[in-house]
């Protein structure tokens, strides 16, 4: 692969990376018992409704969101934007007293195809900062397929679609749930809990005992640690009647929370400048170490910091991501070992997490081949 083309393939990463991971973008959730709460302002029966799986072509399939005002004033539901025309929407349009209750219903109309779908409802509450996202998805099947055929991933007789579930991106000082769908391929009832659930994560099925040829949802929870920034595993190991199995795996990225910070914060936080965002090291043999280096001026008003690096490919050592203080530079230090890279062309991003607003993601790449 050329070297311009090699460029063009990490200038789209890094915009992919941008686009997934945006700043402060969403508001504050907080999961507490089966209800979810914005801002401490609204609360809703659930933010994701799954649909599980459905026939492509045999009509549209609704479902309600439920939202209670739990301020001290009236609120409105500004707008619903749905991410396609695939999916309608309506909602609650007059104010909504505090301790009342409104609505938001959506339609999807099951015509895009066979396939999974995961569409998703843009709300704007007029007392919470952020816009509100909310999910709808599911699996539509051009026939109906065996349970057994449909989840896949057999832990006994729990079937599952994945083991390894991405949650996604959240904030410090905030909280995500999501669900998914599960089912009892076998003949007679399975009874499912969870034993060994790392730290920061709440899991649990809903019902515990599922009836043969029956579904149930797990609903998972990841709370937000300020010991734990960027990408991390949580774990949980499925006990089916009595029998433990293969652990299930979510993984989240957590970034700092910018939402409450004043114009003037922003105006005088760090600003990272790096004379070049990819490492090139070259056509490679196994059995080297190759030390890379990324340089760096801080042309911010404040003392840059690093809260983690994370680095997609494996043999990859962080060296040194020193502190950089306001109008000084400093210099990022990595070690690559050759012998546990694949052969082949390699394209490794380092993506780090920073106490800056104007950059909270940076993804620097390492380029080159091993023989």
């Amino acid at each position: 692969m050329k070297m311009k083309t090699k460029n063009i393939i990490y200038a789209i990463l890094a915009a992919m990376l941008i686009i997934a991971m945006p700043a402060s973008s969403m508001a504050q959730t907080k999961t507490v018992g089966d209800k979810v709460t914005i801002d401490g302002n609204v609360e809703l029966d659930k933010t994701v409704h799954d649909f599980g799986d459905i026939l492509y072509g045999s009509g549209p399939v609704s479902c309600k969101f439920t939202i209670k005002n739990i301020s001290s004033s009236p609120m409105a539901i500004y707008d619903v934007a749905s991410s396609c025309g695939c999916t309608a929407v309506d909602w609650t349009k007059q104010p909504i007293q505090p301790g009342k209750t409104g609505v938001i219903n959506a339609t999807f109309d099951n015509e895009d195809g066979p396939h999974p779908f995961d569409k998703r409802l843009t709300v704007y509450f007029s007392n919470v900062k952020k816009p509100v996202v909310l999910r709808l998805r599911g699996t539509a099947y051009s026939k109906k397929l065996p349970l057994s055929e449909a989840y896949p991933i057999h832990l006994g007789n729990l079937g599952l679609k994945e083991k390894e579930i991405k949650l996604g991106n959240m904030s410090q000082g905030s909280q995500r749930s999501d669900v998914i769908t599960v089912a009892n391929i076998g003949k007679s009832p399975i009874k499912v809990a969870f034993e060994g659930v790392s730290e920061g994560m709440d899991i649990k099925i809903s019902p515990s005992t599922i009836q043969a040829g029956e579904t149930a949802k797990i609903t998972y929870t990841i709370t937000a640690n300020r010991k734990l920034w960027g990408k991390n595993w949580y774990y949980a190991t499925p006990v089916v009647n009595g029998k433990k199995y293969d652990k299930i795996a979510i993984w989240a990225f957590t970034k700092e929370d910018f939402s409450g910070w004043s114009e003037v914060q922003r105006k005088n936080a760090a600003m990272p400048v790096f004379d070049e965002s990819t490492f090139e090291f070259g056509i490679v043999k196994p059995g080297k170490t190759i030390d890379a280096e990324f340089e760096l001026k801080n042309e911010g008003k404040e003392t840059l910091h690093i809260y983690k690096a994370d680095v997609d490919i494996p043999g990859v050592e962080v060296v040194a991501i020193p502190d950089v203080k306001a109008g000084k530079k400093g210099t990022y230090k990595f070690r690559i070992n050759i012998s546990k890279l694949p052969k082949g062309e390699i394209m490794g991003i380092v993506t780090l997490t920073t106490n800056t607003p104007n950059r909270p993601i940076i993804n620097l790449f390492l380029s080159g081949a091993v023989k």
